[in-house]
């Protein structure tokens, strides 16, 4: 018998063999179809979304629940009279599509956001989380909230103060000579404690009415849907998507870094600049709208680089849909099989923090060229 069937390896480096296995044959099946995941992830997010309009506490048909959704989406190609119960009419029109569409769209800035700020930084242990981004606007809407303020005043001071933070972040980093690594997020840590304390102090002082509104606002809910914070959040995300997704080719050569960016003629620095404008216009509209939904712009873009490779031309559309698909499907898992309205940001969290425990474990500061 020969000696490899007398001593078999142990049981761990033969589970470590067959993962490295699977994980090549993903890699080569995703370099031989390029466009094939974001195609099946943008098909999985259009039945995600029919299903979750059939879902929840009154149950519905999916023939009667598509009947009222395109009437309401597309009145001018649906010209029937309406011929359905005043119950189900409410549920989908009032309810259910406000907070599909409201999930969807937040979770896809988030990622989106996410995967641009990785590729800026080069460096797949950031987010809008962890740079200060999500904090300074949470505390930008509360300043606003605070003089009560509502509507575009809210996204105009979230903008404002998501952009101030990543400002106080990169300033930081530099004057710490780690603007790449484990400094720049302890950099946006330090600035992100810096507004929560904000936040609390505005806690402090607001009336009862404003403190409620608050503390709702900031854990991350969608239970407040309605069509207006759903265009409210559209507008911006759909401006400031289109500009990222124009830069995606530039993103791949700011990924070599700024000295080879340079010599290909990137204006690294002016490009730096609209990315992080962008990115805090997103991340701002989300966080005035659904409030602080933590960690879907770092799990996220890292999945779907995981999926589709570092290409920027696939991973920006990639992560918009896959975090659309992941929030919108933690929301249906929140009112769905947990019948409550759990907070949406407190879910992404008990799912975010253990895998970024197991990611910053895995990186140890190496970076974004070992990824």
């Amino acid at each position: 018998m020969p000696q490899a069937f007398q001593n078999p390896p142990p049981y761990g480096p033969r589970l470590k063999i067959v993962f490295l296995n699977s994980l090549s044959a993903v890699r080569e099946f995703r370099s031989s179809h390029q466009w094939f995941m974001p195609v099946l992830l943008t098909l999985a997010l259009m039945v995600t979304m029919v299903c979750s309009l059939l879902i929840g506490a009154y149950p519905m048909s999916f023939w009667r629940a598509g009947d009222i959704t395109l009437s309401l989406t597309l009145p001018w190609a649906w010209p029937e009279e309406a011929t359905w119960p005043l119950m189900e009419l409410a549920v989908i029109q009032m309810i259910r599509l406000p907070r599909v569409l409201l999930a969807t769209v937040a979770g896809m800035a988030l990622g989106l956001s996410g995967a641009a700020l990785q590729g800026l930084m080069r460096n797949p242990l950031v987010g809008p989380d962890l740079v200060g981004v999500s904090s300074g606007a949470a505390l930008g809407g509360v300043f606003a909230i605070m003089f009560y303020w509502t509507g575009a005043a809210v996204v105009a001071m979230a903008f404002l103060g998501g952009l101030l933070a990543l400002g106080g972040t990169f300033g930081l980093a530099k004057l710490a000579r780690s603007a790449d690594g484990i400094g720049l997020i302890l950099s946006g840590i330090f600035v992100g404690a810096f507004c929560v304390s904000g936040v609390c102090l505005g806690l402090f002082l607001a009336d009862d009415h404003q403190m409620s509104q608050i503390v709702h606002w900031i854990m991350g809910y969608l239970n407040e849907a309605s069509p207006e914070t759903v265009w409210l959040l559209t507008g911006p995300t759909i401006f400031g998507g289109s500009v990222l997704m124009l830069l995606r080719w530039r993103l791949n050569l700011l990924s070599l870094g700024d000295v080879d960016a340079f010599s290909m003629g990137i204006r690294v620095r002016s490009l730096r600049l609209v990315i992080i404008a962008m990115v805090s216009l997103i991340v701002a509209a989300q966080v005035s709208v659904s409030g602080v939904i933590g960690w879907v712009g770092l799990v996220v873009p890292h999945c779907a680089r995981t999926l589709v490779g570092p290409d920027h031309r696939r991973l920006l559309p990639a992560s918009a849909v896959l975090g659309g698909l992941f929030v919108l499907l933690i929301d249906d898992f929140s009112r769905v099989v947990l019948r409550s309205d759990v907070a949406t940001g407190t879910l992404t969290a008990l799912i975010g923090t253990p895998f970024i425990c197991f990611l910053f474990w895995r990186k140890r500061n190496k970076g974004w060229i070992h990824d």
